[in-house]
């Protein structure tokens, strides 16, 4: 599993569809786009269905028209010829079609997404081309001072309340709370091919802080099982109570507490809301 090369980008085409849905509507998204009928494509093309709709999400404030998304995996570094050769794909996405001016050049924006602040890049974009870095908050900066609209995401620092898919594409999840809101979250949406995609990236990636995660449930399951038993051997219905209360407030999973109380979720859920 470890030696397995991850595939980042079609899990971050579906986070990003996610961290979108509520105006994916009004969006149209293309993965891969090719940009000829010779080997260049971008990684994500998203084009704007209705100009009067607004884009609520701060990571899609910018868009316009046409939108190029150049995504770096967390093992990649975003480079100065890296920004040459997604500024060159919008240049050559606006010149190759039919008509003169069909895509309009100001109806273009391009936003590149990493994992690490790329100084050496943003330096050379400041004393080179005099594009200035203006940080909007929560992981999101604008390169302002080009007539083509840039933004910059740096992924851990995206606000998670947002973004919470897109920012969770990382290597470095910790055990315990982290990941066990992870897998809350995925429970919501399993169902969804997009949620299992990226969740089987991600899973992937923090190979080593899930094992920890599943022996440290595994660990708890057999430390509560026998107590909550005794418990119902000896009839305190109180003492068992507060033992699945210290569970609850310990983020324990609701499936290992069923499995070691014998309890239904909704006996749980009452329980919990003793908390609330």
């Amino acid at each position: 599993m470890k030696n397995t090369k991850l595939q980042w980008h079609p899990a971050f085409g579906a986070a990003l569809r996610i961290t979108l849905q509520d105006e994916l509507e009004y969006l149209e998204m293309r993965e891969e786009y090719l940009l000829s009928k010779k080997p260049l494509q971008m990684d994500i093309l998203i084009i704007r269905k209705l100009k009067d709709v607004p884009i609520r999400k701060t990571i899609g404030r910018i868009f316009r028209k046409h939108n190029i998304i150049e995504y770096k995996s967390p093992s990649d570094s975003l480079s100065i010829n890296d920004f040459y050769k997604v500024y060159g794909y919008a240049c050559i996405y606006q010149s190759d079609t039919d008509r003169i001016k069909e895509i309009d050049p100001q109806e273009l924006t391009l936003t590149f997404v990493c994992s690490r602040y790329p100084r050496n890049l943003l330096k050379h974009l400041e004393s080179a081309r005099g594009i200035s870095t203006e940080y909007q908050g929560g992981g999101i900066y604008y390169l302002k001072g080009d007539p083509i609209p840039m933004q910059l995401l740096i992924v851990p620092e995206l606000t998670d309340t947002e973004n919470y898919w897109l920012q969770s594409m990382r290597t470095d999840l910790q055990a315990g709370k982290e990941i066990r809101k992870l897998m809350r979250e995925y429970e919501k949406h399993r169902k969804s091919k997009d949620y299992a995609a990226v969740m089987d990236l991600i899973t992937r990636a923090n190979w080593e802080q899930m094992e920890v995660e599943k022996k440290m449930c595994d660990a708890l399951k057999e430390l509560f099982a026998e107590e909550l038993k005794e418990a119902d051997r000896n009839g305190r219905t109180e003492g068992k109570r507060e033992m699945i209360l210290a569970l609850l407030k310990a983020d324990v999973k609701i499936e290992i507490i069923k499995e070691a109380s014998g309890l239904s979720e909704e006996q749980i859920e009452e329980i919990r809301r003793g908390i609330e």
